[in-house]
């Protein structure tokens, strides 16, 4: 009888690598030039999973935003891993943007995942195990072909790829 491999799907972030990527950012812009005298903060609510960003124009928002999404990169985290939800006015004319930390795979796509699994045509079994996939299959090969097919789409979320056993 073989032995049966697996592995999970899911869209978890290392916390600890997010937190050491808000910190370079705030190191980062404290040093700038086009920042000096300027407003500005990046704060991350770690209970409500929101990260908002405070400057005092559109520019520099923008410019805080890109440094934040070159900072999660370094960290070896997906830009996936922020949803925009809103830009609005706030006190002291600055600007506010306020973005939502995506740790999970919606249902719909957690579906299309396992439908994109399917068609591959090879002898695996995708199931979805809460908020992770489970990939099982009695050959590695089997199981890094579906990892590279996965890898290869465009997925909204940040999947990551673990438990490989």
């Amino acid at each position: 009888m073989a032995k049966e491999h697996s592995f999970d799907i899911s869209a978890k972030i290392d916390i600890q690598n997010f937190k050491n990527a808000i910190n370079m950012v705030d190191r980062e812009v404290a040093n700038r030039y086009d920042f000096k005298g300027t407003t500005y903060e990046v704060s991350f609510k770690e209970k409500e999973k929101l990260l908002v960003l405070i400057a005092s124009s559109d520019n520099k928002i923008d410019a805080l935003k890109d440094i934040v999404v070159a900072k999660f990169l370094k960290q070896g985290l997906s830009s996936k891993v922020l949803e925009e939800l809103r830009v609005e006015d706030s006190s002291g004319n600055n600007r506010k943007m306020t973005f939502k930390v995506v740790d999970y795979i919606e249902s719909k796509e957690a579906k299309k995942i396992t439908a994109e699994i399917k068609k591959m045509k090879l002898k695996v079994n995708a199931q979805i195990e809460g908020d992770a996939i489970r990939v099982k299959g009695a050959k590695l090969d089997d199981l890094q072909k579906v990892m590279q097919e996965i890898r290869s789409g465009e997925w909204e979320a940040p999947l990551v790829f673990e438990n490989m056993r």
